[in-house]
């Protein structure tokens, strides 16, 4: 009996330990986000908004998952320099300056693309098109002034965006080719590099794993390696679907443009619930209510996608070094269309996990 009396305390303070242990195990395994899970892999970021950055409940799903994140509009030139001799820097400062307190790397999107480019740039001061020297000054100017003033704060950078054709052609017909043909891409990259020489370049596209598109990126890509243009990787924009990409063909591009020595990032990453290419169609969504439900089917072939794209990723991990998702979550996303809602992210519209995330932290 006094046995048993001796042992009593012991007992409960057994059990109280115990209970620490577990409440501090749980609390820690709370805390483990997308970026722990895959430490040791590649980085994990996002693409957020000045308004992202003003929610407490978004910001702490931003510090708790990401190690990287990406201004979705704020760095896009028509935002950031909108008129000839004046920029507006408050919302990338804002988005910089979160990155830099809360210890969050940053990706830099995007330094040239012929949408969301401001119409002055390809106009001189009568009106009239501008002539080749011109614009190559301008984008010279832009680049120096954007990449220079967050040089060091930024460590990757798609420097040209979008410039080869989804049809036969070889180039996208823009203002920027048909004024200056391939010279602004090249210029693009050594103004950048000049700006910020520690910086890491990309050429950034989507649809890179139809082969047509694909061996066009890689020739232009290619080029410019063989031509000592300081380019440093390849962003796979991901904004794939439950019906697209295949695993062969996702496989075959991060082997292309990684044999050329080029560094991999997924820089864009959403799964539409809805069959079809995704890649730019930006200009013909947004706007309107979108309430359509997101189904029990929808929800099983995303997260087979899903499954599939990160399977892969895994096994390529000393190919990409950098995986980006397009926006927060299912609560805003580029993809919601006049009457029609998707849910192309792990995280549903109240900013909980959804069962996709699970899916794609188990392993």
């Amino acid at each position: 009996m006094n046995g048993l009396k001796f042992l009593a305390p012991v007992c409960r303070n057994l059990v109280l330990a115990l209970t620490i242990l577990v409440s501090a195990f749980s609390a820690a395994f709370a805390q483990k986000g997308l970026k722990d899970y895959y430490k040791g892999y590649f980085k994990m970021g996002v693409a957020v908004t000045p308004r992202d950055l003003k929610d407490e409940k978004t910001v702490q799903l931003i510090k708790q998952n990401y190690n990287s994140i990406t201004a979705e509009n704020a760095m896009k030139m028509v935002s950031v320099h909108p008129e000839e001799n004046r920029y507006f820097w408050r919302d990338a400062d804002a988005i910089v300056d979160f990155a830099e307190k809360n210890k969050i790397a940053v990706r830099g999107h995007t330094l040239c693309w012929h949408t969301q480019a401001p119409q002055w740039m390809f106009k001189d001061s009568l009106g009239n098109e501008v002539s080749k020297d011109l614009l190559l000054k301008r984008l010279k100017d832009h680049i120096y002034t954007v990449a220079g003033r967050y040089k060091g704060k930024i460590y990757a950078w798609d420097v040209v965006n979008e410039v080869i054709a989804d049809d036969s052609l070889f180039l996208r017909k823009s203002k920027w080719s048909q004024i200056t043909g391939e010279d602004f891409i090249v210029k693009a990259f050594e103004y950048a590099h000049e700006a910020d020489p520690k910086a890491l370049l990309f050429y950034n596209d989507y649809n890179t794993e139809i082969p047509a598109k694909r061996d066009k990126i890689y020739k232009l890509v290619k080029s410019l390696k063989d031509r000592g243009v300081p380019i440093h990787g390849v962003g796979l924009q991901g904004h794939w679907s439950i019906n697209n990409p295949s695993r062969e063909e996702l496989e075959k591009s991060i082997q292309m443009f990684s044999s050329l020595g080029l560094q991999v990032h997924i820089t864009e990453l959403d799964v539409s619930v809805y069959a079809g290419r995704q890649g730019g169609q930006i200009g013909r969504n947004q706007g309107g209510a979108a309430t359509s439900p997101f189904t029990p089917e929808m929800e099983e072939k995303q997260i087979e996608k899903y499954k599939m794209i990160f399977d892969v990723l895994r096994k390529y991990k000393k190919e990409v070094s950098s995986v980006t998702f397009w926006n927060v979550s299912d609560r805003y996303t580029w993809l919601d269309m006049r009457g029609r809602k998707n849910y192309p992210l792990l995280f549903d519209t109240n900013l909980e996990p959804k069962k996709v995330y699970w899916e794609v932290v188990k392993f």
